[in-house]
């Protein structure tokens, strides 16, 4: 054999420079690729090669050469997998620091050759730890892909592959081999050094396949993976690579699964949406482990091949056996190749030590993502400061239909909460969105012309019902028994069905009389009673024309009788929606007047229990005069609630094209209003007097300084305990029970004992709770007593649902504040108090009580028997606390309770001020008076948090009381928002003419308009401008009209002259108000 020489040096010079060391061998080839990369050396190079193996043909030389050289030419045989040019092998070049092809690499080839011949045809694929490249290369060879990137961690391992692609790219003359597309494999492949995918996600580099063979043992020594990795890192390191992955932060990292998990993670972000990613996976951590690894991240999963393989005889098992003595999980081994039954890490470990071999199953999967673009959207979502919570993540669902439902919302949500700084102020009737899918999901698929403001939201069925019964207050109401169940115990069991008064409306008015659910008996019943209300469903026999319902819009109508239908049970979320009489009915005619149609969604595949409804109604006095009562009696319908129906909709219009259908042409004209018993008197005249939510157009957005929420920055701890609630599946009880958090949070901040006597009442709003006391005052004929200054919304609802009222003075000398002697002087004229206590912020003038004040105003509570609601759902957010301590009521309340049994504190609150959860709203109420729970319980139909919101709430709970820094900064920072947003806002108020009241915390300060009374402005009144001279009763519109600030007036406040601005606003939107507040001045003056 002639002695090849190049400009590198005779072959006997080459070898030289090998033998020293692997390093020495590694420098020598290095400077051999540098003549192959030339385009000028290249051939004379790849004759070096050939010659090179030709040196070491058989394969003891070669295996000499390894030893004795530090690297090692050698063939891999494709058998009966040829390629285009029918080569039946792969001449491969290995070096000591890389993985040597094994069983491993070989059975994900055969795995590979499982798919048809089409998969990698002219496609962009990846392979992911190349190590010497061969896969990459035979890929290319056999299928012709588009471009195949081989990347490697191991930087030696990139270099020893290009050697390899030029081996194989040339022929033994140095001649480019062209295929059947006139390409060579250097058209084809590429080599670079990458983490994963880092080279494909940093050059933006969209993939069709991606495949990987990918170490998984559990690295003995997690802090491996610290070290520089560099071509110069020692080959024991370097090879470490090829065998063991480090802990990478995800659940599957137990299995030794986590290298293989993110680059599953990473291939989502890169992968095109209808990409095929293919793994080898070691059947040590189970079958079902494995295979789930894929599915809780979105991808469907199909198994190519499967075998076993013998266990390296040099790997360490110890560290799955000490996972089996700390877990109930069992890894799956097996003795020998030929045992079918698998054993644990613990018997294999054993059997190993006695000189017995193990093996394991070796499988390759092919997987691909179900709903690629929705799961793209999620993951990249929790790559953006969420990882922590990917382990939660489960997307594996059996059922379709379930899937199909809960990506799309994953991915929705995913968008929302990393979009959003804060969630946006949404009418208490609804979100506008929300309202707007519901009346667009009736035109197109039920041919309805409705709009959003035809449809108002309620928390659930039973809610919507009882508000609607509370607003007409009947004297007699007939209701289907399978909606009667969850309404007061007093209106089902009273007897009084005789007629009342006119305008007379008391708790002992409404009885309720339960009817089956059969049109010809409810219409007996109707005709024989003659109710003023009727709220029944129909049978699904009756439901499929519009017969039954068009005969009770008539008797209803005739005898002057308002007629809520309930369609629950046969609305459908559906594409294909079944035939419904009464949408028939409403595509051609108008809903009359004195109807409206109820609608309970639990329709969704996914959560039996989470609940939203909404009522219809054509008449413009009821829709507006529901929408307040939703606010004054629920504050509002879950904001995430209405996002998760709002998607469902969503996606049952998304594919529509937009307007398609001309109008439905309807026939027939309303009944009017008057001819209708109810809504007439004191109910009417409280909703007109109350200041609430005030109704804005899409074009003309308002600034709301007049609502109790807060609209700063939602904190991260907020965004991941949102999402992973919903990310989550199969959560348990004691993951959403929040008991035990509540009950610190009390205790630490206000001192309130609890003992076993103790009642947690959880709801969705606060304002759902107050409502259900003022309920329980008026059952035991109690007086709601308010000081000067509380709630306007409070007050009204008490007003609204009829409570004796009483006013507590309060003076400005005291900042508005209940003292002793005021306390006392009222208590002592009034029968069975009920004193609400806003504390220790209180609402809405932003002072605070001490500690020491509020234990005597309790003492003095106490002195008169009185029942005590202490609403601290305004608390938390102090920015200006000199000389303020937290409460400890226990002392107080324990001695005051011994003294006297009658004597009771209920304590009411939120968490969305005390940890920041913007819309997420979330109320409590602690009863320690045994009758009192009692009575409160007989009043049904409390809108509950759902689990997801319990496990937000409970994971905000632990957060908190883990003093975790991130939730921590926040609130301070928080803090210091407000203190500074207090200055600025007084400081505005103050140059425009305002008296301020000072304030320490809260989100709102009360302020007094004394230069602008008696003035005039221009305000805009539809088409006309009207003058109007200001006073108390008008600064709000005119405000409201002239700038489009919402404030509210001291109506509202209840304290003669001042208004109340909230200033939680986001930081835009506060600097819009100050500009009103400017401009209102320069429009008087």
């Amino acid at each position: 054999m002639g002695e090849a020489k190049g400009s590198f040096g005779s072959m006997e010079e080459f070898l030289k420079k090998c033998e020293p060391s692997g390093d020495a061998a590694y420098g020598a080839l290095r400077s051999l690729l540098e003549r192959l990369e030339d385009p000028t050396t290249r051939a004379d190079a790849r004759i070096f090669l050939s010659e090179l193996q030709k040196r070491f043909e058989s394969k003891d030389a070669s295996e000499k050469c390894l030893q004795t050289y530090h690297f090692q030419i050698q063939d891999i045989f494709l058998e009966q997998y040829e390629g285009f040019q029918k080569r039946k092998k792969l001449t491969m070049m290995v070096i000591p620091s890389i993985f040597i092809p094994e069983d491993w690499s070989f059975t994900f080839y055969e795995g590979l050759n499982r798919h048809p011949d089409s998969i990698f045809k002219d496609k962009t694929v990846a392979e992911l730890g190349c190590g010497n490249g061969w896969i990459s290369i035979a890929i290319a060879e056999k299928w012709s892909p588009l471009k195949v990137y081989g990347l490697d961690i191991n930087p030696r391992a990139v270099k020893i592959s290009w050697i390899n692609l030029y081996l194989n790219a040339l022929d033994e003359k140095g001649q480019p081999i062209y295929d059947g597309e006139n390409k060579t494999l250097l058209d084809r492949v590429e080599f670079h050094e990458s983490d994963l995918l880092s080279y494909c996600r940093d050059n933006q580099i969209e993939l069709e396949r991606i495949v990987g063979c990918i170490p998984q043992i559990l690295n003995p020594n997690p802090d491996a993976m610290s070290k520089m990795i560099t071509e110069n890192a020692s080959e024991e390191f370097l090879y470490s690579l090829s065998n063991y992955c480090a802990l990478q932060g995800f659940v599957e990292d137990q299995f030794g699964l986590g290298l293989i998990a993110r680059a599953v993670e990473e291939g989502i972000s890169v992968i095109k949406p209808l990409g095929i990613m293919i793994f080898n996976m070691g059947g040590r951590p189970g079958q079902a482990v494995c295979k789930r690894l894929f599915e809780r991240r979105g991808l469907r999963v199909n198994k190519l091949w499967q075998t076993k393989v013998l266990q390296a005889a040099d790997t360490d098992i110890s560290a799955l056996v000490e996972i089996e003595k700390n877990s109930p999980h069992r890894f799956e081994f097996f003795m020998g190749l030929v045992g079918d039954q698998p054993i644990c890490a613990r018997t294999a470990w054993a059997y190993a030590k006695a000189g017995g071999r193990i093996s394991h199953a070796l499988s390759v999967y092919s997987c691909q993502l179900r709903q690629p673009n929705q799961v793209k959207k999620i993951f990249e979502f929790l790559r953006n400061g969420f990882h922590d919570i990917s382990s939660s993540l489960d997307l594996s669902f059996e059922d379709d239909s379930v899937a199909d439902e809960k990506i799309p919302f994953l991915a929705y949500l995913a968008n929302v909460l990393k979009d959003i700084s804060f969630f946006p102020y949404e009418p208490p009737a609804g979100s506008r969105r929300f309202r707007s899918l519901i009346s667009g999901f009736m035109r197109t698929y039920h041919h309805v012309p409705l709009t959003a403001d035809n449809v108002v939201v309620f928390p659930s069925r039973t809610v919507a019902i009882e508000s609607a019964l509370r607003l007409l207050s009947p004297r007699l109401a007939i209701v289907d028994e399978q909606l009667s169940r969850h309404l007061p115990r007093q209106w089902l069991t009273s007897l009084n069905i005789e007629k009342t008064e006119i305008g007379k409306h008391s708790e002992e008015a409404i009885t309720v009389i339960e009817a089956p659910r059969q049109s010809d008996l409810m219409v007996e019943l109707i005709k024989r009673l003659k109710p003023e209300v009727v709220v029944t469903g129909m049978a699904q026999f009756e439901s499929v024309t519009s017969s039954s319902f068009e005969h009770l819009l008539d008797i209803t109508r005739e005898i002057g009788c308002r007629l809520f239908l309930d369609i629950s049970d046969h609305f459908e979320l559906s594409s294909l929606p079944s035939s419904n009489g009464v949408f028939k009915y409403l595509a051609g005619s108008p809903l009359p007047s004195h109807a409206a149609i109820v609608c309970g969604l639990l329709k969704n595949q996914v959560y039996t229990d989470l609940e939203v409804a909404f009522v219809i109604s054509e008449e413009e006095a009821i829709f507006k005069a529901l929408c307040k009562t939703v606010e004054l009696l629920q504050g509002n319908t879950s904001i995430i609630s209405q996002y998760y129906y709002g998607c469902l909709f969503h996606e049952l219009l998304a594919f529509q094209l937009a307007d398609r259908h001309p109008p439905s042409q309807r026939i027939g004209e309303k009944t009017r209003t008057s001819e209708v018993n109810g809504f007439i008197g004191s109910q009417k005249s409280i909703l007109d007097r109350a200041e609430l939510a005030v109704n804005e157009s899409d074009e003309s957005p308002l600034v709301h300084m007049d609502v109790d929420q807060s609209f700063l920055p939602i904190t991260r701890p907020v965004r991941a305990a949102i999402f992973e609630s919903f990310a989550r599946q199969n959560i348990t009880e004691s993951e959403t029970d929040v008991t035990s958090g509540i009950r610190q949070l009390i205790s630490s901040s206000y001192g309130y004992p609890c003992d076993s006597n103790t009642e947690f009442i959880y709801a969705d709003c606060t304002m759902a709770l107050f409502s259900k006391l003022v309920l329980c005052c008026i059952q035991e004929g109690g007086t709601l007593c308010f000081p000067i200054g509380s709630n306007g919304n409070l007050v009204s609802a008490a007003k609204f649902l009829n409570a004796k009222i009483a006013t507590i003075p309060t003076t400005p000398e005291v900042g508005y504040k209940l003292t002793e002697k005021t306390l006392t002087g009222s208590l002592e004229t009034i029968k069975k108090p009920w004193v609400y206590i806003s504390g220790p912020t209180i609402n809405p003038t932003g002072l605070l009580y001490t500690n020491e004040e509020i234990s005597k105003l309790l003492s003095v509570c106490a002195k008169f028997e009185a029942r005590v609601i202490l609403d601290t759902s305004f608390s938390g957010v102090e920015f200006n606390t000199t000389g303020f301590e937290d409460w400890k009521l226990g002392a107080t309340l324990d001695r005051l309770s011994s003294t006297n049994s009658a004597f009771s504190v209920s304590l009411l609150g939120g968490l969305f001020f005390k940890m920041l959860t913007g819309g997420i709203k979330f109320g409590f109420l602690l009863i320690n008076q045994p009758s009192l729970v009692e009575t409160f319980h007989s009043f049904a139909g409390l809108s509950k948090p759902h689990n997801t919101i319990k496990y937000t709430v409970k994971k905000l709970l632990d957060v908190g009381e883990e003093k975790r820094g991130d939730l921590l900064k926040a609130i301070s920072e928080q803090r210091e928002i407000l203190g500074n947003r207090y200055k600025q806002l007084k400081q505005t108020l103050q140059s425009c003419g305002w008296e301020v009241l000072e304030a320490q915390a809260g989100v709102s300060i009360l302020a007094k308009p004394s230069v602008y009374l008696g003035k005039t402005i221009k305000i805009n009144k539809g088409a006309s401008t009207q003058e109007v001279k200001l006073d108390d009763s008008n600064i709000r519109e005119a405000m409201l009209r002239s700038t489009g600030l919402c404030i509210n007036s001291a109506a509202w406040t209840g304290i003669p002259g001042y208004c109340r601005f909230t200033i939680a606003l986001e930081d835009g939107e506060f600097k819009r108000a100050l500009d009103c507040i400017s401009t209102f001045k320069s429009l008087v003056e």
